[in-house]
């Protein structure tokens, strides 16, 4: 019979699942398994198939620091080659026989009894002593719920569920949301349709994308010289980190944002559109965007920009707060995801039967954005008040990941029945975050932003260093939790 019960259970088989499977497995973690909804691996790199799909962060630092990548054939990868490095990954440290596919987890249950999760799954009920949720925030599109937007005779959908069944050449097409997704697909998609409507609520701080082709010598280099690529990676971390100064700095980004003032001026000639596309916050208020071709792309005249959120949708039109309007065939959403809200937290509960979405009340909080009081054994990856502006999620994940390992292995050679972190220990690091966040772009800014919960709250960023971050949330200190 299947095995049902295991030493840890990871849910998700993306980048965040995957390094916790090589992670844990390296630290002789073998008793494992991960249980993955779709049929095949990569997350948000598998569900993100839009045209020109592709990493806002160099290709160096986007990738595991245990499993360099010296093939990368750009500065920054595209969506392809970043699913066939995590699938590469995943076969060369071993964990591809340890996922199950197509196992949706619909409920996660700590029984305080047992010591131990009880999960109800579209395949039956597992159980584990450890649960480590992968399930990340770029995972569930944030679809908005416009008025008329169910009788719309055309074809809709969200960039994170491209239809590339539908053929766009000759169709009008409404483009909703101008996020890191949208500078990506629109001038992709620009060339090919009859007429394209951009709908932009906020104009977005754009910057040139420093892309390029990695020569095969340079790939030749970094294959046959380790050093060079750990010294790319150290260069690029650096680069990325004193931007990530000015993040708390923000007088300094006031300076960059010249740089994006002088590539708008250079490539968009007509006063009026660039008046529209002119930012009225500090740079980094919102998350910061790249492209050498966004610009462009909105010059053409087959392109329109509505300086207007939408309102509603009635018929084939698509109507405008400002009173503006355009008939199209076809809408597209690139409005992000759900990054505070994540289904992942109405589907964990604790022993009382209270989920994550009770315990929070619309603003995430954890301990090193990992552990919850109140879950014990539970490890949340990439969660709340972590997320930084600039830098790579790798980072960030393998921070998390030294904490999981070291608290899991200790659990389980201890026989412990469990670890829980102490709610003072979550609350005196949440009040030290917040207490930061003032002082940074995120907060001072003059903008709204997804970083800010329902509740008016920044659940999602962090207000330090890296450098800060991977010594604070990369440490596991008994101390800060109640063992049983």
């Amino acid at each position: 019979m299947e095995q049902r019960h295991f030493a840890v259970l990871v849910v998700g088989a993306g980048a965040s699942g995957l390094g916790a499977a090589i992670r844990l497995g390296q630290a002789g973690v073998d008793d494992l398994v991960v249980l993955e909804k779709a049929a095949t691996l990569g997350g948000t790199w598998r569900d993100n198939t839009y045209p020109g799909c592709a990493c806002d962060v160099p290709s160096a630092l986007y990738s595991y620091s245990f499993a360099p990548n010296p093939g990368w054939t750009r500065a920054f990868a595209g969506q392809a080659e970043i699913r066939t490095y995590l699938r590469d990954t995943a076969s060369r440290f071993g964990v591809t026989d340890k996922i199950r596919y197509g196992v949706e987890v619909t409920r996660a249950q700590w029984n305080a009894g047992a010591a131990r999760w009880e999960l109800e799954t579209s395949q039956g009920p597992y159980t584990a002593r450890i649960l480590v949720a992968g399930t990340g925030p770029w995972h569930e599109p944030n679809m908005p719920d416009l008025p008329g937007l169910g009788g719309f005779p055309g074809e809709v959908f969200h960039s994170a569920r491209w239809n590339h069944e539908h053929d766009l050449a000759g169709k009008r097409v409404a483009v909703i949301g101008t996020g890191a997704s949208a500078v990506q697909f629109v001038p992709e998609i620009a060339p090919r349709v009859a007429r394209l409507h951009l709908f932009q609520r906020t104009a977005q701080w754009v910057l040139p994308k420093p892309d390029h082709p990695v020569p095969g010598v340079e790939r030749f280099l970094l294959r046959r010289f380790p050093a060079l690529q750990r010294a790319l990676r150290s260069a690029e971390y650096g680069a990325m980190e004193t931007l990530g100064f000015g993040f708390r700095h923000p007088w300094l980004l006031r300076q960059v944002q010249k740089v994006g003032l002088a590539h708008l001026r250079l490539t968009v000639r007509d006063p009026a559109l660039r008046k529209a596309l002119t930012p009225d916050y500090t740079l980094g208020c919102k998350r910061l965007l790249m492209s050498n071709t966004y610009y462009r792309a909105l010059t053409r005249s087959t392109v329109d920009v509505h300086a207007t959120a939408v309102s509603s949708v009635s018929g084939n039109r698509v109507l405008g707060a400002d009173g503006t309007a355009a008939e199209v065939d076809t809408i597209i959403f690139g409005t992000g995801f759900h990054i505070l809200d994540m289904p992942v937290s109405a589907r964990v509960f604790d022993n009382d039967g209270r989920s994550l979405d009770d315990h929070w009340k619309g603003s995430p909080q954890a301990f090193a954005g990992t552990t919850v009081a109140g879950f014990p054994n539970l490890y949340l990856l990439l969660g709340p008040s972590l997320g930084t502006g600039h830098s790579s999620a790798f980072m960030i994940l393998e921070a998390q990941l030294r904490h999981t390992v070291a608290a899991v292995t200790r659990t389980l050679r201890s026989d412990r029945a469990s670890v829980s972190v102490r709610p003072e220990v979550q609350a005196a690091f949440n009040a030290e975050v917040q207490a930061a966040l003032p002082g940074t772009v995120y907060q001072s800014g003059g903008c709204s932003s997804y970083y800010t919960d329902v509740n008016g709250r920044n659940s999602f960023s962090w207000p330090f260093s890296t450098g800060r971050l991977r010594a604070r949330v990369g440490s596991f200190d008994e101390a800060d939790y109640e063992i049983a």
